[in-house]
């Protein structure tokens, strides 16, 4: 069986990453020279390359590609398993709480304020994150719950309750040809310019690429693209913008999310303190838990 260390998954992930030498070398603080050999001895190892290389290009192969995703999944799952060995034992261990800037649905302050009144509550430190990796924070364990919308966030390897659901709105300038409407159909979007998030491959999105809501808000403004949103992320909406119910969009719902590995009781006290929080009831379309509890 071909076995490779852990460092080295980290040494090929980071040159698979940069698709750089010298960028990867920084990022690791190790010489270059080093770098390039150490990749040299992996793909002897396996018997394939992993990168197609010349002097002003590097890619990977299929082989890489396909290192490149397991080789990630492995090195979190090794971080995982670290962390939770030291929390297991740490008896002063607090909860850290992943989410977006304002991606609770106002519902946070209520969930913090019922978990406080547990009897075993510990200190919830807050983590905010950019628009596509909070899955990663869970699943590496840098955080140990976090709040994920539906369908936008990838569940894959976590175990989630329902906590809000919502309808979604198309934002428009007041100018827009929609803005008027009582609600639109999925239909009546076609041909407009959706934007691309930031790190999140895949997707509709023809137009410039946003980071965050507050420049997705901004390039509205300016009739550049319109966006479909849960209606929480963007209540209130800023002078000269309108949000329209897309009456066919499947509902958002906000679900608090956690590594199905996970089983500890600190996290099901604060999971049950969650799920008692009511949810707000605009644009509320329905919510329930989903999932598999902690146990």
């Amino acid at each position: 069986m071909v076995e490779l260390e852990t460092r080295e998954l980290e040494y090929f992930v980071a040159v698979a990453d940069e698709l750089h030498f010298g960028r990867a070398a920084a990022r690791l603080s190790i010489a270059q020279p080093a770098l390039s050999k150490a990749i040299r001895r992996i793909e002897t190892r396996l018997g394939v390359p992993l990168f197609l290389r010349s002097s002003r290009h590097v890619e990977l192969t299929p082989a890489g590609e396909a290192l490149q995703e397991h080789g990630r999944h492995a090195l979190n799952a090794v971080a995982a398993a670290v962390r939770s060995a030291r929390r297991a034992v740490d008896t002063q261990a607090h909860l850290r709480l992943v989410l977006k800037p304002g991606g609770d649905a106002g519902l946070l302050s209520g969930i913090l304020a019922e978990y406080s009144h547990q009897p075993d509550a510990r200190r919830v430190d807050i983590l905010f994150s950019g628009p596509a990796d909070r899955t990663d924070f869970l699943l590496d364990g840098r955080a140990d719950v976090g709040l994920l919308y539906v369908p936008f966030d990838d569940l894959h390897g976590l175990d989630h309750e329902t906590l809000h659901a919502e309808e979604r709105v198309a934002i428009v300038p007041t100018t827009h040809r929609l803005a008027g409407l009582a609600s639109v159909r999925m239909a009546d979007l076609e041909g407009e310019t959706l934007p691309r998030w930031k790190g999140v491959p895949g997707g509709d999105g023809t137009g410039p690429e946003v980071a965050d809501v507050v420049q997705l808000l901004q390039m509205i403004k300016v009739s550049r693209m319109i966006g479909v949103l849960p209606r929480s992320l963007v209540d209130p909406l800023p002078p000269g913008l309108v949000g329209v119910p897309v009456s066919d969009a499947p509902p958002s719902r906000l679900v608090l999310a956690w590594n199905e590995q996970d089983r500890r009781p600190l996290l099901a006290s604060f999971v049950a303190a969650a799920l008692r929080v009511p949810p707000r009831t605009t644009g509320v379309v329905g919510a329930g838990a989903d999932a598999a509890g902690v146990s």
